[in-house]
């Protein structure tokens, strides 16, 4: 297959990697020239383990090539995947500007049958208002090409992307086409041949799937969280009560680890999206109004945690580790961190960061707080000297620090472990005043 990704974002670029990985010819077309002339180069913008050696070995075979050449981008296309994004707009809803014009850009040039597949993120109705827009295009060139419309939304962890995509759980393939049908197992045949589960649906349905998929697991999340609040006022243990849950069936162990809130670049904006479709349909999503409120909540709940303990933090050192949202990633997009820094900053504190991916985006971030943040080249920089250390992100180097490295390091004792990545009793042997959550 030839298949061009509009946008060589987070979600095109991995995709179309993968897609070239598989045996397509694939060509990522983005406007952004410095991005593009980056990924020619063989270096990728985002960090996610394996991209770039996957990235690298398909442009030596030639089945992967880079463009701002929107126009020849669909010409030369057997299948093209939107994959723009779509932020949230001021009042919540998902921005469908790009998603849009990519749309209005396939009706002007198209020249003959396509078939067009949204992977974007994007609100119940867009592919039938995508193939609007390119129907209404063609009627203006007064020209007459077949296409058919399909969703393929994605299901990539950040951190474990291109192994989500290489070995998916199931694909989702959304479209009342048996010609698309046939087409996209055509582009995923290695995974065919694999025997994961393919989930065919009409593509409401498959738009539905992935807002509903992400709106759960915020939901999973939040509630391990204020479980956790809960535990802390009663004694019991959240990493006890998370074991004895995940055990269910029913339930399954992963996404019950209480820390700081969660962030990234899916979960927020899409249950605010969602949140705001049941808004205007008149449909309350009370449960999604409420993981908002929470998630807020609980990123301050941290700030309130750290001044409890040390009174007040003016002038104090505190080391902050990790500003992922998670580990494996280089993305602070409503990372818990930013909140928690900025806050800390603002009461006077002054602030030493370090994270083994996320520096570059962190000196942009907080760019604002000016002398009141240092970048530290490692952990051991990032603790000297300080009042206090708030783990944020729970990178495996971090779970295997020198701990009495670290407390002969500081000058104070506070250690506040907001991901529980140790263990109390370990860390008050060795002298520290330690605070996790729930536990």
């Amino acid at each position: 297959m030839n298949i061009s990704m509009f946008g060589a974002g987070y979600v095109g670029l991995v995709s179309g990697v993968c897609f070239s990985e598989f045996g397509n010819r694939v060509t990522l077309i983005d406007v952004d020239t410095e991005r593009i002339e980056m990924l020619k180069s063989g270096h990728s913008p985002v960090y996610e383990f394996g991209l770039e050696s996957c990235l690298q070995r398909n442009i030596r075979t030639g089945r992967l090539c880079f463009s701002t050449d929107v126009r020849q981008g669909i010409l030369q296309a057997d299948v093209i995947f939107i994959a723009v994004g779509t932020p949230p707009a001021q009042n919540g809803s998902a921005d469908l500007h790009a998603i849009c014009e990519v749309a209005e850009t396939i009706g002007m040039h198209m020249n003959g049958y396509k078939l067009i597949v949204n992977k974007s993120t994007v609100p119940v109705g867009t592919a039938r208002q995508v193939a609007d827009i390119i129907r209404e295009q063609l009627n203006k060139r007064g020209a007459e090409f077949d296409f058919d419309m399909a969703s393929n939304p994605e299901f990539l962890r950040e951190g474990r992307a291109m192994e989500d995509f290489m070995k998916p759980q199931r694909v989702l393939i959304g479209t009342d086409s048996e010609l698309a049908r046939a087409a996209l197992l055509d582009v995923y045949r290695p995974l065919v041949y694999k025997e994961v589960p393919f989930v065919f649906t009409d593509m409401h349905t498959a738009e539905m799937a992935k807002y509903a998929s992400n709106a759960f697991l915020a939901v999973k999340i939040t509630f391990m969280n204020e479980m956790a609040n809960l535990c802390e006022k009663l004694g019991a243990n959240v990493q006890q009560v998370a074991e004895a849950m995940g055990i269910d069936s029913r339930i399954g162990p992963e996404y019950l680890n209480a820390g700081p809130g969660f962030g990234g670049s899916c979960f927020p904006k899409d249950i605010h999206a969602l949140a705001g479709v049941g808004r205007a349909t008149k449909t309350p999503m009370r449960l999604l109004e409420a993981t908002m409120e929470a998630n807020e909540a609980q990123k301050q709940r941290m700030v309130d945690k750290i001044q409890n303990r040390m009174g007040v933090v003016l002038g104090k050192q505190i080391a902050v580790l990790g500003l992922t949202f998670k580990p494996e990633t280089d993305d602070m997009r409503e990372a818990p961190a930013i909140h928690i820094v900025e806050a800390l900053a603002k009461k006077g504190a002054r602030i030493r960061v370090f994270d083994p991916q996320g520096m570059p985006n962190a000196r942009q971030v907080f760019s604002a707080l000016g002398n009141q943040i240092e970048y530290a080249a490692d952990v051991y920089e990032a603790v000297a000297g300080c009042d206090a250390t708030v783990l944020l992100t729970e990178w495996e180097q971090f779970a295997k620090l020198n701990l009495t490295r670290v407390k002969e390091s500081m000058c104070g004792r506070n250690f506040f472990d907001f991901r529980n990545v140790f263990k109390r009793k370990t860390m008050e042997d060795l002298g520290f005043e330690y605070e996790g959550i729930g536990v």
